[in-house]
Parts: structure tokens; sequence; C-alpha cells
């Protein structure tokens, strides 16, 4: 039988990452904050999502037992500062980080940030018209720094919420004007409120990718062995999808 030659690039990676089922396998500490459905913590403390699902198939073909930590925005940035987390599946581009860590080269998904307003309202024609005063944003969340500095002007008062249902149920209301939150998580907040969709403009999108502390053990090595193993699943047509919208 005649294979593709990217098949047997794919078995080949496949057979070069494969441990033995009896091997004691070195942990993979990922980090994460909740950002639901993607990714999120049960009552339970369990980790669910696709994007977690995605991590544990990565961490398995590469050599390693995941270890999931749920930890708030501020304090998962502290660990990959500090090399206590190995690895995030998060957003690029944060200034704070990029001294500590290594980018992946592989695009496991997007994420929007949007601006929404109450129903009804008329959308401005650009950010730079935007109504009123008020902006709702969620605690423990840093968006990025370049969104919140673009929505920044005069007056502006900045009401924060505690999760992505209260910020919503600030906006609707009327404790704020309009609501910076990323696409997934609100349009869940909207549904489990019952809420039609809401007017929005699209602020950023920010690709997701394999983030590693570089105070990992052997972080460039540790990160090129995920990217290996993503490329070698992927290839052999595993199921990788994460949501973006």
């Amino acid at each position: 039988m005649i294979r593709s030659p990217r098949r047997l690039m794919a078995l080949t990676l496949l057979v070069s990452l494969w441990r033995p089922a009896h091997a004691e396998l070195p942990v993979l500490r990922i980090g994460y904050y909740d950002f639901p459905p993607s990714i999120y913590t049960d009552a339970a403390g369990a980790t669910h999502g696709p994007t977690a699902e995605v991590m544990r198939k990565v961490a398995h073909q590469a050599g390693y037992e995941p270890y999931f930590r749920a930890l708030p925005s501020a304090r998962l940035y502290a660990a990959l500062r500090d090399g206590s987390v190995d690895v995030w599946p998060g957003a690029t581009g944060k200034p704070e980080l990029a001294p500590h860590t290594l980018e992946g080269r592989n695009l496991l998904g997007e994420v929007d940030i949007n601006l929404y307003l109450r129903p009804g309202s008329a959308l401005p024609h650009s950010l730079d018209a935007l109504p009123g005063e008020g902006l709702i944003v969620l605690n423990g969340y840093n968006y990025a720094p370049q969104v919140l500095e673009r929505l920044r002007r005069p007056g502006m008062r900045l009401h924060k919420a505690s999760s992505h249902v209260a910020a919503l149920e600030m906006l609707l209301h009327g404790r704020g004007d309009y609501l910076l939150d990323y696409g997934m998580p609100a349009s869940q907040a909207r549904r489990a409120l019952g809420v039609p969709e809401l007017p929005s403009l699209p602020v950023r999108t920010l690709p997701i990718r394999f983030i590693a502390s570089r105070y990992a053990p052997d972080a460039a090595a540790l990160l090129e062995r995920l990217d290996q193993a993503y490329d070698a699943l992927d290839a052999a047509g595993v199921d990788l999808r994460v949501p973006s919208r």
C-alpha cells in the first residue's frame, strides 16, 4: 500500500514521540484561567472543554502527563514568569509576558474581543464615536493592553464585573454604557440569560498558541516537542478543533 508523504511524516512523528504505556511520564504543568466553553473548571474541580482535550492529546503524544492548574489571569502570568507553570494555551502578544515566554508556531485557534451595547442601541460607526462614559470589564482579565488603551478617553469610568453573566446583567440594567468581553464566554452568558443577540463592534482578534515559560526545564525543546506532537496528530487526522467563536 502506498502512503502519502504527509501520512508517512505523521507516522514517523507518532513513532518517535511514542512512549510505552507502563513508562512513568514527566508531568506537563498546564496553566489556564476559566474561559468557557473553551476551557473551564467544573464544580468538582475537573478541567473540561475542547482546549483542555487538545492539550491532553498533545501532552500524551509528546510524552507527558498533563496536569492542569486553574489560576486567575494575574497569578497565571506570574506562574509563567517564575516557571511554576510550563505552558499555557493562550493569546499571544502580551508585552508583560514577552521577556519570560516562548510562543509556539501552531495556531490552536483564535479569540475575539468585542464591544457590546444594550439591545436596541444604535451602533456607532467606529470605536472613536462611542456614546456614554461607562465601560464594563471583567475583573481578573487584562484583555490586551492595546485594547483598553484604544478605548480609553477622558472621563471614562471602568465598572468591574465578577463574571461574564454578571457583566451582561450590568449592561442590561444600565450600570454601564457598553461591555468589553470575549466572544465565546459572552455568547454563553447571553444564552444562559435568554438574551437575544446584542449590537456589537469587533475590537480585536487574538491568535491562540502554545506559550511556554522560559524557565520551564529545556523550554525551547519542550515547545518544539509540543508543536511536533500537534503536527503529528493533525497529519494523522486527529480532531484538534478548538471553537473560536
